[in-house]
Protein backbone atom coordinates (compact mmCIF):
# COMPACT_ATOMS: atom_id res chain seq x y z
CA UNK A 1 0.00 0.00 0.00
CA UNK A 2 1.01 3.62 -0.46
CA UNK A 3 -0.27 6.86 1.06
CA UNK A 4 0.93 10.39 1.62
CA UNK A 5 0.57 10.41 5.42
CA UNK A 6 0.47 7.27 7.59
CA UNK A 7 -1.01 7.97 11.02
CA UNK A 8 -0.26 5.57 13.88
CA UNK A 9 -3.11 5.64 16.39
CA UNK A 10 -6.87 5.73 15.88
CA UNK A 11 -7.77 7.89 18.85
CA UNK A 12 -9.14 11.44 18.57
CA UNK A 13 -5.79 12.98 17.57
CA UNK A 14 -5.12 10.62 14.70
CA UNK A 15 -8.71 10.66 13.47
CA UNK A 16 -8.94 14.46 13.62
CA UNK A 17 -5.74 14.92 11.62
CA UNK A 18 -6.88 12.33 9.07
CA UNK A 19 -10.21 14.11 8.64
CA UNK A 20 -8.67 17.57 8.27
CA UNK A 21 -6.08 16.41 5.74
CA UNK A 22 -8.67 14.48 3.77
CA UNK A 23 -10.78 17.63 3.43
CA UNK A 24 -7.71 19.23 1.79
CA UNK A 25 -7.26 16.33 -0.61
CA UNK A 26 -4.29 14.77 1.22
CA UNK A 27 -4.40 10.97 1.41
CA UNK A 28 -3.98 9.25 4.80
CA UNK A 29 -4.12 5.79 6.33
CA UNK A 30 -4.77 5.37 10.05
CA UNK A 31 -3.47 2.27 11.86
CA UNK A 32 -5.00 1.28 15.21
CA UNK A 33 -3.99 -1.81 17.19
CA UNK A 34 -7.35 -2.11 18.99
CA UNK A 35 -10.92 -2.44 17.77
CA UNK A 36 -13.16 0.56 17.28
CA UNK A 37 -15.28 -0.68 20.21
CA UNK A 38 -12.23 -0.72 22.47
CA UNK A 39 -11.25 2.82 21.50
CA UNK A 40 -14.77 4.03 22.17
CA UNK A 41 -14.86 2.32 25.58
CA UNK A 42 -12.18 4.63 26.98
CA UNK A 43 -13.57 7.12 29.50
CA UNK A 44 -11.47 10.26 29.20
CA UNK A 45 -11.51 14.03 29.37
CA UNK A 46 -14.53 16.09 28.48
CA UNK A 47 -13.50 19.78 28.61
CA UNK A 48 -12.68 21.19 25.17
CA UNK A 49 -10.96 24.54 24.92
CA UNK A 50 -12.21 27.25 22.59
CA UNK A 51 -9.66 26.50 19.85
CA UNK A 52 -10.31 22.76 19.90
CA UNK A 53 -14.03 23.31 19.39
CA UNK A 54 -13.25 25.53 16.39
CA UNK A 55 -10.97 22.84 14.96
CA UNK A 56 -13.76 20.25 15.24
CA UNK A 57 -16.06 22.58 13.32
CA UNK A 58 -13.40 23.10 10.64
CA UNK A 59 -13.17 19.31 10.36
CA UNK A 60 -16.96 19.26 9.74
CA UNK A 61 -17.40 17.19 12.91
CA UNK A 62 -18.86 19.77 15.27
CA UNK A 63 -22.58 19.50 14.62
CA UNK A 64 -23.41 17.09 17.47
CA UNK A 65 -20.87 18.78 19.75
CA UNK A 66 -22.63 22.11 19.21
CA UNK A 67 -26.05 20.52 19.70
CA UNK A 68 -25.36 18.38 22.77
CA UNK A 69 -22.24 19.89 24.34
CA UNK A 70 -22.46 22.04 27.46
CA UNK A 71 -21.08 25.57 27.04
CA UNK A 72 -19.37 26.61 30.27
CA UNK A 73 -18.47 30.22 30.94
CA UNK A 74 -16.82 29.54 34.29
CA UNK A 75 -16.07 27.03 37.04
CA UNK A 76 -15.86 26.94 40.84
CA UNK A 77 -13.02 26.36 43.26
CA UNK A 78 -14.19 25.11 46.67
CA UNK A 79 -11.94 25.54 49.68
CA UNK A 80 -12.32 26.08 53.41
CA UNK A 81 -16.04 25.34 53.17
CA UNK A 82 -16.76 28.05 50.59
CA UNK A 83 -17.10 28.23 46.80
CA UNK A 84 -15.53 30.92 44.60
CA UNK A 85 -16.22 31.24 40.89
CA UNK A 86 -13.73 31.79 38.09
CA UNK A 87 -15.47 33.81 35.35
CA UNK A 88 -13.83 32.45 32.20
CA UNK A 89 -15.78 34.58 29.75
CA UNK A 90 -15.43 37.74 31.78
CA UNK A 91 -11.65 37.41 31.95
CA UNK A 92 -11.07 36.36 28.32
CA UNK A 93 -13.28 38.64 26.30
CA UNK A 94 -16.16 36.18 26.00
CA UNK A 95 -14.38 32.85 25.44
CA UNK A 96 -15.70 29.64 26.98
CA UNK A 97 -15.13 25.88 27.02
CA UNK A 98 -17.31 23.04 25.76
CA UNK A 99 -18.00 20.05 28.02
CA UNK A 100 -18.35 17.13 25.61
CA UNK A 101 -17.07 13.63 26.39
CA UNK A 102 -14.04 12.33 24.53
CA UNK A 103 -15.94 9.14 23.73
CA UNK A 104 -18.62 11.09 21.88
CA UNK A 105 -16.04 13.26 20.13
CA UNK A 106 -14.18 10.15 18.94
CA UNK A 107 -17.45 8.60 17.76
CA UNK A 108 -18.16 11.71 15.68
CA UNK A 109 -14.70 11.50 14.11
CA UNK A 110 -15.10 7.80 13.30
CA UNK A 111 -18.42 8.49 11.60
CA UNK A 112 -16.94 11.38 9.64
CA UNK A 113 -14.06 9.24 8.40
CA UNK A 114 -16.45 6.45 7.41
CA UNK A 115 -18.70 8.90 5.54
CA UNK A 116 -15.75 10.04 3.44
CA UNK A 117 -14.39 6.54 2.88
CA UNK A 118 -11.41 7.13 5.13
CA UNK A 119 -8.90 4.31 5.56
CA UNK A 120 -8.87 3.33 9.24
CA UNK A 121 -7.33 -0.11 9.79
CA UNK A 122 -8.04 -1.78 13.12
CA UNK A 123 -6.25 -4.74 14.71
CA UNK A 124 -2.96 -3.58 13.18
CA UNK A 125 -0.52 -5.65 15.25
CA UNK A 126 3.27 -5.41 15.60
CA UNK A 127 3.50 -1.98 13.96
CA UNK A 128 7.06 -1.02 13.05
CA UNK A 129 8.47 2.21 11.60
CA UNK A 130 11.31 2.07 9.06
CA UNK A 131 13.80 4.40 7.33
CA UNK A 132 12.55 7.51 9.11
CA UNK A 133 15.27 9.78 7.71
CA UNK A 134 15.09 8.61 4.09
CA UNK A 135 12.21 6.63 2.56
CA UNK A 136 9.77 6.09 5.40
CA UNK A 137 7.48 3.12 5.49
CA UNK A 138 5.43 1.26 8.06
CA UNK A 139 4.82 -2.45 8.47
CA UNK A 140 2.16 -4.19 10.50
CA UNK A 141 0.88 -7.70 10.92
CA UNK A 142 -2.62 -8.69 9.82
CA UNK A 143 -3.17 -12.31 10.79
CA UNK A 144 -0.22 -14.22 9.33
CA UNK A 145 0.57 -11.51 6.78
CA UNK A 146 2.98 -8.59 7.10
CA UNK A 147 1.65 -5.52 5.30
CA UNK A 148 3.86 -2.63 4.15
CA UNK A 149 2.72 0.98 3.73
CA UNK A 150 5.01 3.39 1.88
CA UNK A 151 4.42 7.04 2.70
CA UNK A 152 5.87 10.54 2.69
CA UNK A 153 5.38 11.15 6.42
CA UNK A 154 4.51 9.22 9.56
CA UNK A 155 2.48 10.73 12.40
CA UNK A 156 2.92 9.07 15.79
CA UNK A 157 -0.38 9.58 17.62
CA UNK A 158 -0.29 6.22 19.38
CA UNK A 159 -0.09 7.33 23.00
CA UNK A 160 2.47 7.08 25.78
CA UNK A 161 3.02 3.32 25.36
CA UNK A 162 3.02 3.35 21.56
CA UNK A 163 5.82 2.45 19.17
CA UNK A 164 6.33 5.88 17.60
CA UNK A 165 8.33 7.66 20.29
CA UNK A 166 10.33 4.48 20.91
CA UNK A 167 11.39 4.55 17.24
CA UNK A 168 13.45 7.71 17.81
CA UNK A 169 17.08 6.86 18.67
CA UNK A 170 17.93 7.18 22.35
CA UNK A 171 20.75 9.58 21.59
CA UNK A 172 18.30 11.97 19.93
CA UNK A 173 15.37 11.79 22.31
CA UNK A 174 15.29 13.60 25.64
CA UNK A 175 12.51 12.92 28.15
CA UNK A 176 11.31 14.99 31.10
CA UNK A 177 9.04 13.40 33.69
CA UNK A 178 7.45 14.12 37.05
CA UNK A 179 5.40 11.48 38.87
CA UNK A 180 2.88 12.52 41.52
CA UNK A 181 2.38 10.42 44.68
CA UNK A 182 -1.37 9.98 44.17
CA UNK A 183 -4.04 9.21 41.61
CA UNK A 184 -7.62 10.13 40.81
CA UNK A 185 -10.37 7.66 41.59
CA UNK A 186 -13.06 8.45 39.03
CA UNK A 187 -16.71 7.38 39.00
CA UNK A 188 -19.15 7.79 36.13
CA UNK A 189 -22.81 7.69 37.20
CA UNK A 190 -26.16 8.17 35.53
CA UNK A 191 -27.14 11.01 37.86
CA UNK A 192 -27.94 14.69 37.47
CA UNK A 193 -24.79 16.81 37.94
CA UNK A 194 -24.58 18.51 41.31
CA UNK A 195 -23.54 21.79 39.67
CA UNK A 196 -24.09 23.36 36.23
CA UNK A 197 -20.36 24.17 36.18
CA UNK A 198 -17.34 22.15 37.31
CA UNK A 199 -16.27 22.29 40.95
CA UNK A 200 -12.59 21.87 41.81
CA UNK A 201 -12.23 21.26 45.55
CA UNK A 202 -9.18 21.63 47.78
CA UNK A 203 -9.58 19.83 51.13
CA UNK A 204 -7.26 18.56 53.85
CA UNK A 205 -8.46 15.01 53.06
CA UNK A 206 -7.50 15.42 49.42
CA UNK A 207 -8.60 16.95 46.13
CA UNK A 208 -12.04 16.36 44.58
CA UNK A 209 -13.67 17.29 41.27
CA UNK A 210 -17.34 17.43 40.29
CA UNK A 211 -17.63 17.21 36.52
CA UNK A 212 -20.25 16.06 34.03
CA UNK A 213 -20.78 14.59 30.58
CA UNK A 214 -24.38 15.73 30.15
CA UNK A 215 -27.37 16.74 32.23
CA UNK A 216 -28.00 13.08 33.09
CA UNK A 217 -24.40 11.80 33.27
CA UNK A 218 -21.97 12.89 35.98
CA UNK A 219 -18.24 12.31 36.40
CA UNK A 220 -16.72 12.66 39.87
CA UNK A 221 -13.16 12.24 41.13
CA UNK A 222 -11.33 12.07 44.44
CA UNK A 223 -7.60 12.03 45.13
CA UNK A 224 -6.40 8.66 46.50
CA UNK A 225 -3.00 7.11 47.31
CA UNK A 226 -1.41 5.11 44.50
CA UNK A 227 -1.30 2.10 46.82
CA UNK A 228 -5.10 1.79 46.73
CA UNK A 229 -7.14 -0.16 44.19
CA UNK A 230 -10.64 0.20 42.80
CA UNK A 231 -11.75 -2.92 44.67
CA UNK A 232 -11.13 -1.12 47.96
CA UNK A 233 -13.80 1.46 47.13
CA UNK A 234 -17.47 0.56 47.15
CA UNK A 235 -19.89 3.06 45.61
CA UNK A 236 -21.16 4.02 49.07
CA UNK A 237 -17.61 4.64 50.31
CA UNK A 238 -16.86 6.80 47.30
CA UNK A 239 -19.95 8.99 47.68
CA UNK A 240 -19.35 9.44 51.39
CA UNK A 241 -15.74 10.50 50.89
CA UNK A 242 -16.62 12.84 48.01
CA UNK A 243 -19.20 14.62 50.16
CA UNK A 244 -16.68 15.07 52.98
CA UNK A 245 -14.44 17.06 50.64
CA UNK A 246 -17.14 19.43 49.36
CA UNK A 247 -18.96 22.34 51.02
CA UNK A 248 -21.94 21.08 53.02
CA UNK A 249 -24.57 22.64 50.76
CA UNK A 250 -23.12 20.79 47.74
CA UNK A 251 -23.07 17.41 49.46
CA UNK A 252 -26.67 17.77 50.62
CA UNK A 253 -28.08 18.21 47.11
CA UNK A 254 -25.86 15.63 45.38
CA UNK A 255 -27.66 12.77 43.66
CA UNK A 256 -25.91 9.44 44.07
CA UNK A 257 -26.32 6.14 42.27
CA UNK A 258 -24.56 3.02 41.01
CA UNK A 259 -21.27 3.59 39.20
CA UNK A 260 -21.25 2.87 35.47
CA UNK A 261 -17.45 2.97 35.37
CA UNK A 262 -14.85 3.22 38.11
CA UNK A 263 -11.10 3.53 37.71
CA UNK A 264 -7.94 5.00 39.24
CA UNK A 265 -5.66 7.08 37.04
CA UNK A 266 -2.12 7.95 38.21
CA UNK A 267 -0.96 11.52 37.67
CA UNK A 268 2.14 12.21 35.61
CA UNK A 269 3.81 15.10 33.81
CA UNK A 270 5.86 14.05 30.79
CA UNK A 271 7.46 15.71 27.75
CA UNK A 272 9.61 14.19 25.01
CA UNK A 273 11.84 16.37 22.85
CA UNK A 274 12.11 16.75 19.91
CA UNK A 275 8.67 16.02 18.47
CA UNK A 276 10.13 15.41 15.02
CA UNK A 277 12.74 12.94 13.82
CA UNK A 278 13.26 12.81 10.07
CA UNK A 279 9.86 12.09 8.50
CA UNK A 280 8.29 11.12 11.85
CA UNK A 281 6.20 13.65 13.78
CA UNK A 282 4.89 12.95 17.30
CA UNK A 283 1.51 14.24 18.48
CA UNK A 284 -0.51 14.03 21.68
CA UNK A 285 0.25 11.52 24.43
CA UNK A 286 3.10 9.96 22.46
CA UNK A 287 5.05 13.16 23.18
CA UNK A 288 3.50 14.70 26.29
CA UNK A 289 1.18 14.00 29.20
CA UNK A 290 -0.19 16.38 31.83
CA UNK A 291 -2.10 15.83 35.08
CA UNK A 292 -5.83 16.20 34.34
CA UNK A 293 -6.22 19.04 36.86
CA UNK A 294 -6.06 21.79 34.25
CA UNK A 295 -7.97 19.91 31.50
CA UNK A 296 -5.03 20.30 29.10
CA UNK A 297 -4.35 16.72 27.96
CA UNK A 298 -6.63 16.31 24.96
CA UNK A 299 -6.43 20.03 24.27
CA UNK A 300 -2.63 19.92 24.04
CA UNK A 301 -2.98 17.11 21.50
CA UNK A 302 -5.36 19.28 19.51
CA UNK A 303 -2.78 22.05 19.23
CA UNK A 304 -0.28 19.52 17.84
CA UNK A 305 -2.86 18.51 15.24
CA UNK A 306 -3.51 22.15 14.36
CA UNK A 307 0.21 22.73 13.66
CA UNK A 308 0.58 19.48 11.71
CA UNK A 309 -2.56 20.08 9.67
CA UNK A 310 -1.40 23.48 8.52
CA UNK A 311 2.21 22.34 8.00
CA UNK A 312 1.15 19.36 5.86
CA UNK A 313 -1.27 21.49 3.88
CA UNK A 314 1.45 24.06 3.16
CA UNK A 315 3.83 21.28 2.09
CA UNK A 316 1.44 19.63 -0.35
CA UNK A 317 -0.45 22.66 -1.63
CA UNK A 318 2.25 25.36 -1.63
CA UNK A 319 5.54 23.48 -1.55
CA UNK A 320 6.32 25.34 1.67
CA UNK A 321 8.11 23.29 4.36
CA UNK A 322 8.52 26.02 6.95
CA UNK A 323 5.68 24.63 9.07
CA UNK A 324 7.18 21.15 9.02
CA UNK A 325 10.64 22.46 9.88
CA UNK A 326 9.30 24.55 12.77
CA UNK A 327 6.76 22.00 14.02
CA UNK A 328 8.67 20.65 17.00
CA UNK A 329 9.68 24.06 18.31
CA UNK A 330 6.16 25.53 17.90
CA UNK A 331 4.41 22.54 19.42
CA UNK A 332 6.78 22.29 22.37
CA UNK A 333 6.47 26.00 23.16
CA UNK A 334 2.73 25.53 23.71
CA UNK A 335 3.16 22.11 25.35
CA UNK A 336 5.43 23.53 28.06
CA UNK A 337 2.94 26.30 28.80
CA UNK A 338 0.26 23.63 29.26
CA UNK A 339 2.67 21.71 31.49
CA UNK A 340 3.23 24.77 33.66
CA UNK A 341 -0.48 25.44 34.02
CA UNK A 342 -1.37 21.84 34.86
CA UNK A 343 1.51 21.60 37.34
CA UNK A 344 0.40 24.84 39.02
CA UNK A 345 -3.24 23.72 39.32
CA UNK A 346 -2.13 20.34 40.67
CA UNK A 347 0.22 21.82 43.25
CA UNK A 348 -2.35 24.36 44.44
CA UNK A 349 -5.31 21.98 44.86
CA UNK A 350 -3.93 18.62 46.01
CA UNK A 351 -2.78 17.32 49.37
CA UNK A 352 0.78 16.01 49.26
CA UNK A 353 1.74 13.25 51.72
CA UNK A 354 5.21 14.70 52.37
CA UNK A 355 4.14 18.33 52.69
CA UNK A 356 5.10 20.35 55.74
CA UNK A 357 3.20 23.18 57.42
CA UNK A 358 5.13 25.71 55.32
CA UNK A 359 3.96 24.08 52.09
CA UNK A 360 0.34 24.09 53.20
CA UNK A 361 0.50 27.78 54.12
CA UNK A 362 1.84 28.54 50.64
CA UNK A 363 -1.09 26.66 49.11
CA UNK A 364 -3.51 28.71 51.16
CA UNK A 365 -1.74 31.91 50.17
CA UNK A 366 -1.79 30.93 46.50
CA UNK A 367 -5.58 30.52 46.60
CA UNK A 368 -6.05 33.73 48.57
CA UNK A 369 -3.92 35.66 46.09
CA UNK A 370 -5.76 34.16 43.12
CA UNK A 371 -9.13 35.49 44.24
CA UNK A 372 -7.72 38.86 45.32
CA UNK A 373 -6.16 39.66 41.95
CA UNK A 374 -7.98 40.28 38.68
CA UNK A 375 -4.71 39.72 36.83
CA UNK A 376 -4.23 36.32 38.46
CA UNK A 377 -7.79 35.31 37.60
CA UNK A 378 -7.29 36.49 34.02
CA UNK A 379 -4.15 34.37 33.73
CA UNK A 380 -5.99 31.28 34.98
CA UNK A 381 -8.94 31.91 32.66
CA UNK A 382 -6.69 32.55 29.64
CA UNK A 383 -4.93 29.23 30.14
CA UNK A 384 -8.12 27.29 30.87
CA UNK A 385 -10.02 28.36 27.75
CA UNK A 386 -6.87 27.78 25.69
CA UNK A 387 -3.89 29.85 24.65
CA UNK A 388 -3.79 30.90 20.99
CA UNK A 389 -2.37 28.34 18.55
Amino acid sequence: MKTQVCIIGGGPSGLLLSQLLDLRGIDTIVLEKHSREHVLSRIRAGVLEHGFAELMREAQCGERMDREGEIHHGFFIAHDGIMERVDLSGHTGGNSVVVYGQTELTRDLYEARAARGGKVIHHADDVKLHDLTSSPHVTYRSGDDVVRIDCDFIIGADGFHGVSRKSIPAGVLREYEKLYPFGWLGVLSRTKPVSPELIYARHERGFALCSLRSQVLSRYYIQVPLTQTVDEWSDDDFWAELKRRLPAEIGVRMQTGPSIEKSIAPLRSFVAEPMRYGKLFLAGDSAHIVPPTGARGLNSAASDIYYLYHAMTDHYKKGDDQGLDNYSARALARVWKAQRFSWWMTMMLHTFPDSIAYDRKLQETDLAYLFSSENALSSLAENYVGLPF
